[in-house]
């Protein structure tokens, strides 16, 4: 009988060939909306019915091919997919990592079980392989795929070799990994006609492959991942689980037609099918169900069912024998479903053993041995289904002791970075008494909760809201929406601020005997002023939010227009538009810069810096415009314009690059810009020119009160001699500090904004003024509240410059979530592939946190400020007054400067400004 020689013997471990060769195309990101046909012509996306080669196949030979749901296992990194697809197990998140760096895979998997029996494995493709599997191919040619602007290379390359190398016959397995279609998604997105020539060109190619194949070969056409909307993936969204899989065959594979609805399978149970078709084991750690369906070949019902239930067994022997190893190395698997699985398993087999013994020699099958079959192999697959259940439950198991103390050693530096900021306010000799004997800090910390608890009474509402953020991170609905909630507590933050300042009657002026009669109280005339920069900040906390970009957890989530870069607009009139006003926002950036350099009297010299700022910020603004006129028409240019087109596609980025090294650099061996004078013309300057990095920190603070001192022996000089027609002119002095970080930041803020799409300049100009009007609200909320501590920012400010820091990470058009990571700046620059992972892993991270290292870097301005605001007239343009009056402002303004003056203060205010900033970031995280 024919179900005698397809059943085999107990304790066979695979099944006898069923094909001799196979040919394995994975097509990167191919969503199953990709392949499905869409019967309805009208209004067709332009991703829809390009493949339309395997609806031809599928319906014209109904025996022979089949489409199905390849259903994959988050996270949806091709990396991770891989090694699903070849192993049969379950990559975690925690292997994300090893997609930018990936290492050899050591457990087993398919490729290993080819080679060990002899098969010739041919690679094409996707370089992530070689890193994968090296030394396992018989022959390969891979190609650079991290370049996700690059749609072409690979598959051009593998399309030269695919069809000489099929006609070879040189193969066993050959495995082709095409791009294209997920760089294009990542590119332009799917909904692009760029993705409708990316899937013809793999529809043409699919087309010619099958005419050479030959009858022994089995066709593979997968998806490692689908593509969320905007075309990125990594989550577990359900377009980016939803892949597709196309499996053919020019010999009959299934015994019946296709069902109405394709079949959801997941993707690792394509590896013991391929397994057991090849005639080869099943890799040791599968977890995988083999699709039995593919083992039906062209018999009567009775040998299909013997065919589906001796695979069917073969793979359950496999998974049992994994998981009792497993359960005895890792002891992770829940004892009790091991035991209801080990008795499901026992049950079965035994069941098995009789069946065979009942239906071997017997002629004719009875119809209730054919329902035994039936029950037998639904009793197989529902041990497999629940061990791959449990073995999924356990992976993705939390530990929640593990958790607790990571989280209470997060709070115990979060209190760490809080006292020593509060201890960093008291005398120099006790603070290092401190940090030279840290077991008295438990003593320390007692009495200076004793000390603080009134002062803590002020800090309720700034503390009450950080400790609101940082408890609400235990919240998932949160977590979701911390997008929104951000912008919330920062605006909430500041209302409250001026609230209090009303509630202490700081806004306010004495009321006087006719206000009194009449019954109301007259405002200051700051409150105006407070009054407005609070709804400005409320306008750019409003505009911010067309910056965003969405959660998997948010289906009906659209993400902002403003992400997707120009070259990926249709209308040219539209991109013209938006090109021309990205650049007027640069322009317009460096204007106000500029312009608040010269009213404060920092472009006055002729120092290297100052002619950098006058004359290289307009040069770095031209080169990033020429970069984004290239870059938004790279696709459009023909002939030898493209070839152009590519080399000034990196050209410029690296004008840029070299121009802020250029800046920074200057900026770090000449800070200062300022200029002071003697007015009349034969004086020339009263102070000597500044040489480059002082040897020590205390000669660099001391290089301002070196050059007030001077002026004012020179002055008082002129006066005792009675020459009043000399006036001292000193420009920039009073912000010297703030214009080195205003113009590192600016600098800090061009490289970032090239790592960003064109229309995201938009969110970047946005930053820079909210920041600009924080420091504003601080530097008056301080002075209407009457605190005359010029070494402390108050927790308020720190606070609100952190949320501001969250508000943009948003905003610039990032969450934190693995299809969100702009993967493009990595490659602003480059045009092939990078030789080692850290320049893009930087240039990634740098995009990434573009608003925290904004923020970071710009924090001693909170300290420094309010300095700027309070300097003399006479410390910014042009000196106006007489030689006596100007004498005393200059001298006045020493007291003012004592920041400057003092050193130790000056590093004892900054720490606490640092301490402060980690605690409020640590309370974030």
């Amino acid at each position: 009988p024919p179900w005698e020689r397809q059943s085999l013997p107990p304790g066979s471990c695979w099944a006898p060939q069923r094909f001799s060769k196979a040919v394995l195309v994975i097509i990167d990101a191919l969503r199953f909306e990709f392949a499905r046909f869409n019967p309805a012509n009208a209004s067709l996306l332009p991703y829809e019915n390009k493949l339309s080669f395997l609806h031809h196949l599928a319906t014209s030979q109904p025996r022979h091919a089949r489409l199905y749901r390849f259903r994959a296992d988050p996270p949806t990194a091709t990396m991770q997919r891989i090694k699903g697809l070849t192993t049969g197990s379950l990559p975690t998140f925690i292997d994300v990592g090893s997609n930018f760096a990936t290492y050899a895979i050591q457990e087993d998997n398919l490729l290993a079980q080819l080679v060990q029996n002899g098969r010739r494995v041919v690679f094409m493709g996707d370089d992530t392989w070689e890193g994968l599997f090296p030394k396992k191919f018989f022959r390969s040619y891979f190609f650079p795929s991290f370049n996700v602007k690059d749609l072409h290379t690979v598959d051009d390359g593998i399309l030269q070799h695919l069809y000489p190398t099929v006609d070879s016959g040189e193969w066993d397995v050959l495995i082709a990994h095409f791009l294209g279609v997920d760089h294009c998604g990542h590119k332009h997105g799917p909904d692009h006609p760029e993705m409708a020539k990316k899937l013809t060109q793999m529809n043409e190619m699919l087309r010619s492959l099958v005419d050479h194949l030959g009858n022994d070969t089995l066709l593979l056409v997968a998806g490692d991942h689908g593509m969320t909307e905007t075309g990125d993936h990594g989550g577990d969204s359900e377009k980016e689980v939803n892949a597709a899989l196309f499996v053919y065959s020019k010999t009959p594979l299934f015994g019946t037609g296709p069902p109405e609805e394709p079949e959801a399978v997941p993707q690792v149970n394509l590896v013991p099918t391929v397994a057991l078709l090849l005639g080869v084991p099943i890799p040791y750690s599968n977890i995988g169900e083999v699709m039995a369906e593919l083992f039906s070949g062209d018999g009567d019902t009775v040998s299909a069912a013997l065919q589906q239930l001796s695979v069917y067994h073969i793979n359950a022997k496999q998974v049992d024998r994994f998981l009792h190893s497993y359960s005895l190395v890792a002891q992770a698997l829940p004892a009790e479903q091991l035991q209801r699985l080990q008795e499901l398993f026992s049950s079965a087999v035994e069941e098995h053993t009789q069946l065979l013994a009942q239906v071997q020699g017997a002629t004719l099958v009875p119809p209730e041995l054919e329902s035994r079959l039936g029950s037998l192999i639904s009793r197989f697959q529902l041990y497999l289904r629940e061990a791959r259940a449990v073995c999924t439950q356990s992976w993705a198991r939390f530990h929640p002791l593990r958790m607790v103390g990571g989280c209470s050693l997060i709070a115990a530096s979060c209190l760490l970075c809080y006292v020593a900021s509060e201890l960093a306010a008291s005398s120099d000799s006790f603070y290092r008494s401190c940090l030279l004997y840290p077991l008295l800090w438990g003593l320390v910390v007692a009495g200076l909760l004793r000390q603080r608890l009134r002062a803590w009474l002020g800090l309720a509402f700034p503390m009450g809201i950080l400790l609101f953020r940082c408890g609400a991170m235990f919240s998932d609905s949160f977590v979701v929406a911390e997008a929104r909630v951000a912008p919330f507590l920062l605006v909430s933050l500041v209302m409250l601020l001026v609230g209090k300042l009303h509630w202490d009657g700081r806004l306010t002026v004495p009321e006087g005997p006719k206000q009194q009669l009449l019954g109301f109280s007259s405002y200051r005339r700051e409150i105006w002023y407070l009054l407005c920069l609070v709804a400005v900040l409320l306008v750019c906390v409003r505009l911010s939010g067309f910056f965003h970009q969405c959660r998997e957890e948010i289906p009906q989530c659209r993400p902002s227009l403003f992400l997707s870069p120009l070259a990926s607009l249709r209308n040219t009139r539209a991109k013209n538009l938006f090109y021309l006003l990205c650049v007027a926002l640069l322009a317009g950036l460096v204007y106000a810069v500029r312009s608040w350099l010269r009213h404060y009297g920092n472009l006055n010299s002729s120092d290297p810096l100052v002619l950098f700022v006058r004359w290289g910020f307009p040069l770095v603004v031209l080169c990033i415009a020429c970069y984004w006129a290239v870059a938004s028409s790279a696709d459009d240019s023909l002939g030898k314009l493209q070839e152009l087109v590519q080399v000034a596609v990196v050209a410029f980025p690296w004008a840029v690059y070299g121009l802020a090294s250029v800046g920074l650099l200057l900026l770090l061996c000449n800070p200062m810009t300022v200029f002071a004078k003697d007015t009349r013309e034969s004086a020339g300057s009263i102070v000597t020119p500044y040489l480059g990095v002082p040897s020590s920190e205390v000669d660099f603070l001391h290089v301002i009160p070196q050059i007030y001192k001077r002026m004012q022996e020179s002055q008082k000089s002129r006066l005792e001699r009675g020459s009043c027609r000399a006036t001292v002119a000193a420009y920039g002095l009073g912000s010297v500090y703030s214009a080195a970080l205003v113009i590192a930041l600016t600098l800090l803020g061009f490289l970032l904004m090239l790592l960003h799409s064109e229309r995201l300049s938009f969110a970047f100009l946005l930053l820079f003024l909210e920041a600009f009007v924080l420091l504003h609200i601080h530097t008056h909320a301080r002075g209407l509240a009457g605190d005359a501590e010029p070494f402390s920012v108050p927790w308020y400010a720190v606070i609100s410059w952190l949320l501001a820091a969250s508000q943009f990470f948003y905003s610039t058009g990032h969450q934190p979530i693995f299809p969100a990571i702009h993967w493009n700046a990595a490659f602003v620059g480059f045009h092939l592939d990078h030789s080692t992972n850290l320049l893009p892993a930087a240039l990634v991270g740098a995009n990434t946190f573009s608003s925290h290292i904004l923020f970071a870097v710009s924090c001693p301005l909170l300290l420094l400020w309010p300095f700027v605001c309070e300097m003399p007239s006479s410390q910014k343009r042009k000196p106006k007054k007489e030689p006596r009056e100007e004498l005393q402002e200059v001298e006045e303004h020493m007291m003012e400067m004592r920041l400057r003056e003092s050193p130790e203060k000056f590093s004892t205010a900054l720490l606490q400004l640092g301490l402060k900033y980690l605690f409020v970031l640590g309370t974030q995280v």
